[in-house]
């Protein structure tokens, strides 16, 4: 399953539940950062096509549903860009569609890391050079598909994620330094402001992006190079729950859940972002109350984390006696905890993604947002008493229960009386 292939990149039993998986992830990354190791070459070299042979037509993309607009080579990929102004290295993931040999159309998203490198680059009037990665160590798209703040390189979390530097290699006609041990890597460069028709794209709300093509920034390609029989990574899309969501999934768990502690609140006992909501529009966060306007805190605070400030629309807060990951615990205390009045509280003006389909086509960058609190409040004197089984008693039964069925049960069928006989 997608959720033991993620347990296996990140190098855990393959039986690890979600939530230990995330937590494990916030443990290996906390106040630890790995520089990746620049190499002279890698496997991703073993192939260099430059020129007319560097055609994207050559390369397996799929057309995944009837109304794509194309072939998409980007769904399993990031871009690899470069900020002008600090020399930050970017990962980040974005769909990309074949447009022909040398052109590909591709959707960033306003105010996203690569959307503000290229800001930069129209600012200077030069051209962005880009690298799309396609393959190799799975943690690096992981971390390219996770929010991380504008300062952060993802190639030293995933070094502290995998316990060890990445090794990276110089492009071939850029300064940017990509995977050594990718599968494919397509160079080139987006000229601020050249825009060419993308999409439709089948989303992972489970919905179409929009009803027709949309002027996007286009990657004019310079060079691929590729490893000897490589694999070109896809990933389906879709309605949930597919690959995308699982990996959405736990890289939006394990970074809210870092963003958290990296508040230093107390009592944040568990995070889930369930693969169903793409693990961005709903977290469900479990608390160990401390104090009176607790769980308020921590509701305000998922929003405010650079993980939860794009996207989050519901936070559910649930006591220390509930798992997140059960969703009929969840719903037992939405069901006898929660009170509408009490426990609602709704904000305006949050900043959306253009793909959530509950918002209009045409204006889709800001959302509302509510807290849904069921947590008992932490002020009661009196709260409730919940039933409990006589621990001696249910130990005696325990230790019993095997003679209970010692001997075959005969029900005794009991025999009607002839009505003659009862007259």
């Amino acid at each position: 399953t997608a959720k033991e292939r993620i347990a296996l990149a990140l190098d855990m039993p393959t039986d690890t539940r979600f939530l230990e998986m995330a937590r494990e992830w916030v443990r290996r990354i906390a106040n630890t950062r790995v520089a990746p190791a620049e190499v002279r070459t890698g496997p991703c070299k073993e192939n260099i096509l430059r020129g007319p042979a560097a055609d994207l037509r050559s390369l397996p993309a799929p057309w995944f549903y009837p109304r794509d607009g194309g072939r998409y080579v980007g769904t399993a990929c990031y871009l690899v860009t470069r900020n002008l102004e600090t020399g930050r290295l970017n990962l980040g993931t974005y769909r990309v569609m074949i447009i022909d040999g040398q052109t590909a159309g591709i959707q960033i998203i306003k105010a996203k890391d690569a959307e503000i490198d290229l800001r930069g680059y129209a600012a200077a009037k030069r051209p962005m050079p880009v690298a799309l990665v396609i393959g190799g160590d799975p943690t690096l798209f992981l971390c390219s598909s996770t929010l991380f703040p504008l300062t952060e390189s993802e190639y030293e979390v995933a070094g502290a994620l995998r316990g060890a530097p990445v090794r990276v290699v110089r492009a071939e006609t850029s300064d940017l330094l990509v995977p050594a041990d990718a599968e494919f890597v397509i160079e080139g460069e987006i000229v601020p402001g050249d825009l060419l028709p993308e999409g439709p794209f089948g989303e992972y709300p489970g919905y179409y992006s929009g009803a027709g093509a949309v002027e996007r920034d286009v990657v004019r390609v310079t060079c691929i190079t590729h490893r000897n029989d490589p694999i070109l990574w896809s990933t389906t899309v879709g309605k949930p729950i597919t690959d995308t969501h699982m990996i959405m999934g736990i890289n939006r768990t394990a970074s809210l859940w870092n963003d958290l502690q990296n508040m230093k609140i107390p009592g944040i006992k568990g995070v889930y972002g369930p693969p169903a909501a793409a693990g961005r529009m709903l977290a469900i966060i479990q608390l160990k109350q401390m104090y009176h306007g607790h769980s308020t805190q921590v509701g305000l605070a998922a929003f405010a984390t650079n993980t939860g400030n794009y996207g989050l629309k519901t936070v559910i807060l649930v006591d220390e006696d509930i798992d997140p990951e059960n969703m009929d615990q969840v719903m037992y205390a939405l069901g006898f905890r929660y009170q509408p009045d009490r426990g609602t509280q709704i904000l305006a003006r949050g900043r959306s993604t253009p793909l959530d389909p509950s918002l209009p086509i045409d204006d889709r960058y800001m959302t509302s947002r509510v807290i849904i609190d069921t947590c008992i409040p932490y002020e009661w004197e009196h709260k409730p008493i919940p039933i409990e089984m006589d621990a001696a008693l249910a130990d005696r039964i325990r230790g019993q229960w095997a003679s209970y069925f010692e001997e075959p049960a005969t029900p005794a069928i009991p025999v009607a009386e002839p009505v003659a006989a009862r007259a």
